[in-house]
């Protein structure tokens, strides 16, 4: 065996690339929550560097990621270097390794790139195999694992305790054994962001970034911005969407049946948007796991969306709302127990709905 350090790019011929991510000068960046690659090799040691952006000097909502060996998480770091090697593997015997590398907080603080892996390994290492399905999740704080690993509901913000591998979208994924790509953004709605004051939070739209690689105040290489990237859909073609949004609208909704339907409205656009961008796939329209009352909205938008397109490849469901009984996470947001429910319900109406 030969003991020789190789050195590979993290591109789609020697990983598999998982989510939306963007290749920018030499280095694969990930914005997006759960964006990352997953390879396999038969050797003695594997090494990645990992390149910060703009956001690793200053110590704010650092970058979050977790690295996984043969299933187990061996690493699980907050970027806060330009450069950051890891040894992710070693042993004195060779053995077959799969590793995965996961960004486990969301977009809109911090972006991270995987500049080179590093193994000592005489056949290199190759992508792991696709999986049977593919699904893309859109969504907002709930799908990005907001405060996941905070379980203390009076807790704030912080990408240190997001996890994306714990949240309801992760977990259908695996349970469906399906690869997946997440668009998602805590505080983001349909027609407005998260508010307190009644007043519409207009930089908050998931729509107006749906078709861009990603959002984030860290910028690739700190000189390109994912938002000023468009998303290019071929790379992915989900079989299945899954959108998760209103949460956020109904801060600002309400009991306000003018702003409910003005949200109805908006999401038909958005829906119409998601279909030009992917011709085939069926769409799921869902809420419920922060609260109910937008949903009966959401129905309207898929009846809207059916009698003025034709298309009927769409259908609703709703989540069961959080138990105080299964405990909150950071600013009262699921806890694992309750993305762990909301996985088996959305898993078993998937396996119904596609026959999978």
């Amino acid at each position: 065996m030969s003991s020789k350090t190789q050195t590979f790019k993290a591109t789609n011929k020697h990983v598999k690339i998982i989510g939306r991510t963007h290749y920018y000068n030499d280095v694969l960046w990930l914005a997006l929550s759960g964006g990352g690659i997953e390879f396999s090799f038969y050797g003695t040691k594997a090494e990645i560097t990992i390149q910060g952006d703009s956001m690793a000097s200053t110590g704010n909502n650092l970058a979050r990621i977790g690295i996984s060996v043969n299933g187990k998480r061996i690493i699980d770091d907050q970027v806060d270097q330009p450069l950051q090697s890891y040894t992710v593997f070693e042993s004195d015997t060779a053995q077959d390794v799969t590793v995965r590398l996961i960004k486990l907080s969301e977009a809109a603080m911090s972006t991270v790139g995987i500049q080179d892996i590093a193994v000592h390994a005489a056949d290199g290492i190759k992508p792991t195999p696709d999986n049977v399905h593919t699904i893309e999740f859109i969504g907002d704080s709930i799908t990005c694992g907001y405060g996941v690993d905070d379980e203390h509901e009076l807790h704030s913000f912080s990408t240190a305790t997001e996890d994306v591998t714990k949240t309801y979208a992760y977990l259908t994924a695996q349970q469906l054994e399906a690869d997946y790509s997440m668009v998602s953004y805590s505080g983001y709605g349909i027609i407005t962001g998260y508010t307190e004051n009644g007043h519409k939070l207009t930089t908050h739209l998931l729509p107006d970034y749906y078709e861009k690689v990603g959002k984030s105040e860290g910028k690739y290489d700190d000189r390109l911005l994912p938002q000023d990237v468009p998303w290019d859909f071929s790379q992915f073609v989900p079989d299945l969407i899954v959108i998760n949004l209103g949460t956020n609208d109904d801060s600002y909704t309400k009991e306000d049946t003018a702003k409910q339907t003005e949200y109805t409205e908006e999401y038909v656009e958005f829906l119409k948007m998601v279909r030009r961008n992917n011709p085939h796939a069926p769409i799921m329209c869902t809420l419920g796991i922060m609260g109910d009352r937008l949903y009966p909205y959401v129905e309207q938008a898929v009846e809207q969306f059916i009698r003025e397109t034709g298309d009927n490849k769409i259908t609703a469901m709703k989540f069961d709302e959080q138990l105080p009984a299964d405990g909150y996470a950071a600013d009262f947001h699921p806890s694992q127990a309750t993305h762990s429910k909301a996985a088996k319900k959305l898993t078993s109406q998937i396996k119904e709905l596609m026959k999978w």
